[in-house]
């Protein structure tokens, strides 16, 4: 019923592209500003403690946009086409198993300010196209860090250790695959490889959004 209403009211008041500000398809994200979204080189992007890091697009205009309002302006309805990017990149990895996927947590504080985390909520809709199984219990935020792109990148080292704790009793045993929305560094993916290591958990595959720049 909620959800009949929903539509209803989408249908009264037609959504506009949060980009072009169109509502000829009365959706969040037309189909003409998805597009223009731009996908990387299907490759290796980096390594950070010898894990590849894939990421699927450079963090600029639409892209941009999309994980900004996502991240910070309460878009949640933006996490569906994230996860569709994401997902159309990773089919192109061709991986050929099954992932449990872990989103990069935040500190508890931070989520219940913002009141939620997207990333999990992206991670939602990544699995739900994937077929693949989220886990938001593995691993956790401990340590309240410092926004990371104010900082260069031996203070982004410094300011995230110690700021991941795992908790092994829900790991499934199943590969890893930690997600992200940007990948600038790698300090993020570098410290949570670190931390589910030295736990007996090693295989794992990082993969962001975005990334400014590729390599």
């Amino acid at each position: 019923m909620q959800k009949f209403f929903e539509h209803l009211l989408d249908w009264i008041y037609k959504k506009k592209c949060y980009f072009c500000k169109s509502s000829k398809e009365a959706v969040k994200m037309c189909s003409k500003c998805y597009e223009q979204m731009e996908f990387t080189a299907v490759k290796i992007n980096r390594t950070v403690e010898g894990k590849p890091v894939y990421c699927a697009g450079i963090y600029s205009k639409n892209l941009q946009k999309l994980i900004r309002g996502l991240k910070y302006h309460k878009q949640k309805d933006l996490a569906f086409y994230l996860a569709k990017f994401m997902a159309e990149y990773f089919e192109k990895i061709s991986l050929g198993k099954e992932f449990e996927v872990v989103p990069v947590p935040i500190y508890p504080k931070r989520e219940k300010q913002r009141k939620y985390n997207h990333m999990n909520i992206t991670g939602e809709e990544f699995c739900r196209i994937t077929k693949n199984t989220l886990n938001t219990e593995l691993i956790k935020r401990i340590k309240d860090t410092r926004p990371q792109y104010k900082l260069k990148r031996q203070e982004r080292i410094e300011n995230l250790k110690n700021a991941f704790k795992v908790d092994k009793q829900h790991y499934n045993g199943t590969p890893v695959l930690l997600i992200d929305d940007i990948c600038t560094t790698g300090s993020t993916f570098e410290e949570m490889v670190k931390e589910l290591e030295k736990n007996g958990i090693t295989d794992i595959i990082c993969f962001a959004a975005a990334t400014p720049f590729e390599e």
